[in-house]
């Protein structure tokens, strides 16, 4: 495993890379407000590819958007496509996690001769929005955007804190260790102590969503066999009704449901791994 830096046009990401020469490439995604080494209790698992664990833009040790810009998700698209040429990899195998599973989804559907195979880990699209929501939600952005200026960001004395801190959303259960992963990529030394290193504006709520039908649309376009794993119990931002519904429009898919939380490939890799059909 080693550091990768890869110059896109606009901006610099950051990566692991496990070289493996000759195997299928694979490409990682981590979730919101995670990083690559979220992917990092999955490495022994992940041995017969050649394989990059990506920090997407404003995560990880990876830099922020522009002063203004927002992050939608589908800014994030052709930020991908340009990590595959940086890497010149023609083809590869997609690995998602929550966001990274949705834009890896998406992304399948867009650029079919790309994408070999898609491996899915609580996620099939991205989260949608009633129509009857849009305005509202605007608004809500909008109101948000303006105030994030004068927020004052949280300075950690150490990583513990940081790493408790990360542990406290009650939505997202973590153990130590895992959230201790995360927590030595996603900070960085400010002021004596530990801020995040990931772009505030991410926290922000997204002004635009899609509409389930617009998203059911997409993941139909989907051509690569996808394998995807989703916990069992669903967190609560996880429709496992509208998630089957999607399921049914991929022309070549399979769902394993195993007991465990949205972090399941950190806290259970070898039985996500076997699920996901990448050990047998």
């Amino acid at each position: 495993m080693h550091e990768l830096d890869l110059q896109l046009r606009n901006l610099r990401l950051s990566a692991l890379q496990f070289a493996n020469p000759g195997k299928p490439k694979l490409l990682a995604l981590h979730g919101w407000l995670d990083n690559a080494a979220s992917f990092l209790p999955m490495a022994p698992y992940l041995q017969d590819f050649d394989w990059v664990a990506l920090d997407l833009v404003g995560h990880g040790r990876s830099d922020h958007r522009a002063p203004g810009a927002w992050y939608h998700y589908v800014d994030y698209l052709g930020e991908i496509v340009q990590v595959l040429d940086a890497l010149g990899w023609q083809q590869c195998h997609l690995l998602g996690h929550s966001l990274g599973g949705a834009l890896a989804s998406v992304l399948a559907a867009a650029i079919p001769e790309r994408i070999e195979r898609l491996y899915l880990i609580e996620a099939l699209g991205p989260i949608s929005t009633p129509e009857d929501r849009a305005l509202g939600l605007l608004r809500e952005a909008i109101q948000a955007r303006g105030a994030i200026g004068g927020k004052q960001l949280r300075l950690f004395r150490d990583l513990d804190q940081a790493v408790q801190a990360r542990r406290s959303n009650p939505d997202m259960p973590l153990s130590e260790a895992s959230a201790r992963l995360l927590c030595e990529r996603g900070t960085r030394v400010q002021d004596g102590g530990l801020m995040w290193s990931s772009d505030p504006r991410l926290t922000l709520t997204s002004a635009i969503r899609l509409t389930e039908g617009q998203i059911r649309n997409y993941v139909s376009g989907i051509e690569a066999p996808t394998q995807i794993v989703f916990a069992d119990p669903s967190p609560r931002f996880i429709n496992p009704e509208a998630m089957q519904a999607r399921v049914s429009l991929v022309k070549s898919a399979e769902v394993v449901r195993i007991p465990g939380t949205h972090h399941l490939h950190m806290e259970a890799p070898e039985a996500v791994a076997r699920a996901l059909g990448l050990i047998r």
